[in-house]
């Protein structure tokens, strides 16, 4: 029989009938697609319509007057502190003031700082440079080790760099980061360390230094301790997720055919294992790559470095609360949209997701 004759002897599709891309009786693949990102969308949105509502209740339940805390000091009369709480909106009911709140998130508006008198969007906008540049640096860096110190690690489980290398990240991981940042600072920085002098204490640059090739260079100089501290208590987690993953992987039959075709160790492990490992990890790399933008609140305040952490310290200390709110926003905002792309990548790099 022809394939005309075949086709033309082949039944009709049902109108209901699933395409070949859909498993018997089920949706379509578009359907599910669709069903997928559609509930990881809606997540993503009750999550960040959650973060908001959070951010309004949660900062004011804090101990403290921001008015008080503004005019400590200074022989200021009621009248005044009255006028004041007018002028920052704190004589309005409560539900006005979380009404005023969630209107302005809408339109991105986040008010004006209480102690710095500025809108605090121009804030945000000064300081999210160099948080990226530190805290981007850091998980970079982080990552990197991790990675490549738990590979190595995992394929020499036992030995004696192995239980080194785990031993040394345990350690560093369990350790306060301000607390590890001051012992820097007084070993390294400080005139009563074994090394003083030879790194700056705090700040971003130094002042009077211009051009671009110095100017990079001073901040590049001012970064290695916080950058340092970051990195020693980040990299942990990089480092025990991937020797756990290496090591599930190790046992899998197709690396026994990979070593039984003649391929090296070395060999089997780039182009074999470590592809595979890495997907357990994604998740963990986006979620930092969330916390980028929060910036380490603790190193950025040992350091008086100018990003969004420190910020976020001496907003807390008034408390600033337009300020707090939005930065409270900010960075639960980054890690549900870091999250929200892990979950849209991961199906991308494990077919067992998609089905």
């Amino acid at each position: 029989m022809t394939r005309s004759a075949t086709a033309a002897a082949a039944p009709p599709e049902e109108p209901g009938a699933p395409g070949p891309g859909a498993a018997p009786g089920g949706p379509s693949r578009a359907a599910r697609v669709l069903r997928y990102l559609g509930g990881r969308l809606l997540t993503a949105v009750v999550s960040l319509v959650a973060v908001m509502v959070t951010s309004f209740f949660l900062f004011r339940i804090l101990p403290g007057d921001p008015v008080r805390a503004m005019t400590e000091g200074r022989e200021v009369s009621v009248a005044q502190l009255e006028e004041l709480r007018r002028q920052f909106g704190l004589d309005k009911p409560l539900w006005q003031q979380f009404t005023d709140y969630c209107l302005g998130l809408l339109r991105f508006d986040f008010g004006t700082s209480y102690q710095y008198r500025v809108p605090v969007a121009e804030l945000i906008a000064e300081r999210i440079g160099p948080t990226v540049l530190l805290a981007g640096t850091g998980t970079l860096v982080a990552a990197l080790l991790g990675l490549v110190l738990g590979t190595r690690a995992a394929w020499r489980r036992g030995s004696a760099g192995d239980r080194a290398t785990t031993a040394v990240a345990l350690t560093l991981w369990s350790v306060p980061s301000f607390w590890l940042g001051l012992l820097l600072i007084v070993v390294l920085a400080s005139g009563a360390g074994w090394l003083p002098g030879l790194f700056p204490t705090s700040g971003m640059s130094t002042p009077g230094v211009q051009g671009g090739f110095a100017s990079a260079a001073d901040v590049a100089h001012h970064m290695v301790l916080p950058v340092a501290t970051m990195v020693a208590v980040v990299y942990a987690q990089y480092l025990l997720i991937m020797r756990s993953s290496v090591l599930d992987e190790m046992g899998a039959d197709y690396l026994t055919t990979a070593r039984a075709k003649g391929l090296r160790d070395a060999l089997v492990l780039r182009r074999h294992a470590v592809p595979n490992a890495l997907l357990p990890t994604v998740t963990l790399i986006f979620l930092n790559l969330g916390r980028v933008m929060g910036g380490v609140i603790l190193i950025e305040t040992v350091f008086a470095w100018p990003g969004l952490g420190s910020l976020f310290y001496s907003g807390l200390r008034v408390p600033d609360l337009p300020l707090v709110q939005a930065l409270f926003v900010l960075f639960a905002s980054a890690v549900i949209v870091m999250n929200l792309l892990a979950d849209l990548v991961y199906p991308l790099l494990d077919p067992r997701v998609r089905t």
